[in-house]
């Protein structure tokens, strides 16, 4: 339900440690369905790719993150051979539990589309590193879902590793990627290098 401008702040630790951003928007649902979203995404990752140099950044190190919502689009990202990394911060990755509470009043999903876009029913055969985070003061859902989709994605032997933060709920982990001694921000230095 929000716009992109007011995660620009990220840059302020993202900039001067050497990490361009590029904050994207999709349409929300309702107005698009979870599919066309999906392809949203992964469009805008495609754009920034072949248009990185242009913008001053590197086609081969282009790194996809988000967070709850964007947590999910991250890993559905991350099929994307040259994407070079990512880092899924509080998302969803089993979307059948959605479909079936008040949440999908406004996403509309019917079993065939939960079943196409949960990244857990979909883990590439290949893949860049993925970091997997969640605060550990986040409700138990979200828990659950993040030890499970990294569970599976350690299991199919891709990179990344597991990330849970005690002490932040499902907004204030954003600070960790916000400050310059953030271990979000750690992280994805550390994916970068």
């Amino acid at each position: 339900m929000n716009d992109r401008e007011p995660y620009a702040f990220f840059a302020e630790a993202l900039g001067p440690a050497g990490v361009h951003l590029a904050v994207i928007e999709y349409t929300l649902a309702p107005a698009a369905r979870l599919d066309q979203i999906v392809a949203e995404v992964r469009a805008a990752t495609s754009w920034l790719i072949d248009h990185a140099a242009e913008l001053g950044g590197d086609p081969r190190r282009v790194f996809v993150a988000g967070h709850s919502a964007g947590g999910h689009l991250t890993a559905m990202a991350m099929d994307g051979a040259r994407v070079a990394g990512g880092l899924a911060i509080s998302g969803i990755y089993e979307l059948e539990p959605v479909r079936l509470n008040y949440l999908n009043d406004k996403l509309g999903l019917d079993e065939a589309e939960a079943a196409r876009n949960s990244p857990i029913r979909h883990l590439p055969a290949t893949s860049s590193p993925l970091v997997v985070s969640v605060g550990l003061g986040e409700l138990p859902e979200l828990i659950r879902q993040s030890e499970d989709y990294w569970a599976a994605w350690h299991r199919a032997g891709l990179p990344g590793r597991y990330l849970p933060l005690p002490g932040h709920d499902h907004f204030s982990i954003l600070e960790e990627l916000a400050t310059p001694s953030g271990r979000l921000l750690a992280a994805l230095l550390e994916l970068c290098a």
